[in-house]
């Protein structure tokens, strides 16, 4: 995993962060910090894939979350900071976002350069070894599954969505 160790841990993820700070940059030109990504696992949001450039090839292990789950999680954590949300509601949100995933996902199978695994978060924390197993698969290195298997905690999976 490509990570500066930038972002500590904190109450809304208490086993850290693995992201690497340049990567918010991508949207403004940053690119060359990737040469150092070749090999490496990096978190990239959906809004800044599209400006990653077409001369490097991808795998895109796209995670899938409830989106009641991800506008509670954001909500959460903006509290956490004492930032207020000024953000439209969820009422508003939802449908946009749900648009974005969509046409992102649409977006990444188009591109050559780029090949998609897509990962239900719900069903990774109810039963890690398909989407470990499926993981493997996917990226040439030899990847443990036991290992990944043991790294997801089903006690951070704090906002889940419930039924109505």
């Amino acid at each position: 995993v490509l990570t500066d160790r930038l972002r500590t841990a904190d109450d809304d993820n208490p086993k850290g962060y693995y992201e690497y700070e340049r990567v918010k940059a991508l949207d403004k030109g940053d690119h060359a910090w990737l040469p150092q990504a070749q090999g490496k696992a990096v978190k990239v949001i959906s809004a800044l894939l599209m400006h990653l450039p077409p001369t490097y090839t991808y795998r895109v292990i796209f995670m899938q979350r409830n989106l009641d789950e991800v506008l509670a999680s954001q909500r959460k954590m903006l509290a956490h900071r004492g930032e207020a949300n000024t953000a439209a509601s969820d009422d508003e949100v939802a449908p946009l976002f749900a648009k974005h995933v969509q046409a992102t996902k649409s977006w990444l199978v188009a591109q050559p350069n780029m090949t998609l695994l897509e990962i239900d978060y719900n069903a990774l924390v109810a039963d890690p070894r398909p989407a470990a197993q499926a993981i493997q698969r996917f990226l040439p290195s030899g990847l443990d599954i036991e290992q990944m298997v043991q790294a997801v905690d089903p006690t951070l999976y704090r906002n889940r969505s419930v039924p109505s």
